[in-house]
């Protein structure tokens, strides 16, 4: 059993390094057009498949508008009995059909010409090999491997062995033509070549290998519109608010108090007034506040050090003479991270959130980032 699931990998592997070779190789202007046109869509990209191809479209369609690309997906038949409206002029229709024949996608076709839709394409077909001819060596093989009028691949040998012994454990079944393109390759703006040398299936049927290959294709279009697009984490981390990520991510101006519940005093005010802002604002501490900008804080730590230095001649006291003056402050726009690292460096529980002239506009406590899983 063990050996079975080896050459499943071994085989579905072999499918990848063979893509990887045709993105850095003849494939590699389909794919930046692909890329380019994705890239300046103004609308969505919208991806089809019927299947365990639409099983793929379906990831590929989450994973672009995760990494920014905002799509959808459009199921086939859901397509020809009215969904076919999602698609709009400025869209972008992405089809993967491992035969290129599939026909709930053909029948689409006629409505993405007419929108002017332009139309990308995944495919079986070795499109990517016309750009690459046989070297001398491999002519021969190329030939007999291939139907006759085929393009050659320009692979290695060793993916030619595993071609042949994919034609032998398919042997009796039907196949399409090789002669040309399919139909979908042939009416498509950019068709890409996700051909594979053999399905990982011992009997050559079920979709493995080629599943796998789109899949891939579909990572390395959307990861590199997202570098393109200049991509960052805390994009990232917006588009997944509910996420373990998204919470890590989280910023300041998301996690602070705010408004009413800031425990704020004037330099002015008497200890007793202090201690009743701090009580009532229950977050251990009150901000000194002159006009909007902070000049101050008064933790629960302070009153304990002043009682235990002065006794009760502390109540006597105002919110300037038992300040901590020059806080430490953070930015709203800071990661929640970036605070935590904060607390902790300089063993604190709160951080005043402040703007540029050093006006309060919050606080975050370290109770406040238990949300984020940082605690």
């Amino acid at each position: 059993m063990k050996n079975i699931g080896e050459n499943v990998v071994r085989i579905e592997a072999e499918a990848l390094r063979a893509l990887a070779d045709r993105i850095a190789g003849p494939m590699a202007a389909a794919f930046e057009r692909a890329v380019e046109l994705m890239f300046s869509c103004a609308g969505r990209v919208v991806v089809t498949g019927m299947g365990k191809s639409g099983l793929i479209a379906r990831k590929i369609a989450a994973t672009l508008s995760s990494t920014g690309t905002p799509a959808l997906y459009l199921h086939p038949v859901e397509a020809l009995h009215g969904d076919l409206g999602m698609v709009v002029r400025g869209d972008i229709v992405l089809a993967l059909s491992a035969s290129g024949e599939t026909e709930e996608i053909l029948a689409l076709l006629a409505t993405i010409k007419r929108l002017r839709v332009p139309l990308i394409a995944m495919t079986g077909d070795e499109i990517g090999s016309v750009a690459r001819a046989p070297s001398p060596a491999k002519a021969g093989s190329s030939k007999d491997s291939r139907t006759a009028g085929k393009p050659a691949t320009g692979s290695s040998a060793g993916r030619l062995e595993l071609r042949a012994k994919a034609k032998s454990k398919s042997a009796g079944k039907s196949a399409r033509p090789t002669q040309s393109i399919s139909t979908l390759a042939a009416a498509a703006d950019v068709a890409l070549d996700c051909s594979i040398a053999e399905e990982a299936c011992s009997l050559g049927l079920a979709p493995t290998a080629s599943t796998t290959t789109m899949l891939a294709l579909g990572d390395a279009i959307a990861v590199t519109i997202s570098e393109k697009r200049g991509f960052k984490e805390e994009d990232f981390a917006n588009l997944h608010p509910g996420g373990k990520l998204g919470k890590r991510l989280a910023r300041v101006e998301s996690l602070m108090h705010s408004g009413n519940a800031l425990p704020c005093v004037g330099p002015q005010t008497k200890m007793p007034d202090v201690i009743y802002e701090m009580s009532r604002k229950k977050l251990g501490v009150a901000a000194v506040v002159e006009g909007e900008k902070l000049v101050g804080i008064i933790s629960d730590g302070d009153l304990r050090r002043l009682l235990e230095k002065r006794g009760k001649d502390v109540l006597d006291l105002t919110a300037s003479e038992a300040m901590t003056k020059n806080p430490r402050t953070i930015a709203a726009g800071e990661f929640a991270a970036t605070a935590l690292a904060v607390m902790e460096e300089q063993k604190i529980t709160s951080l005043m959130v402040v703007d540029g002239e050093s006006h309060l506009l919050g606080i975050i406590h370290l109770h406040d980032l238990w949300s984020t899983e940082l605690v």
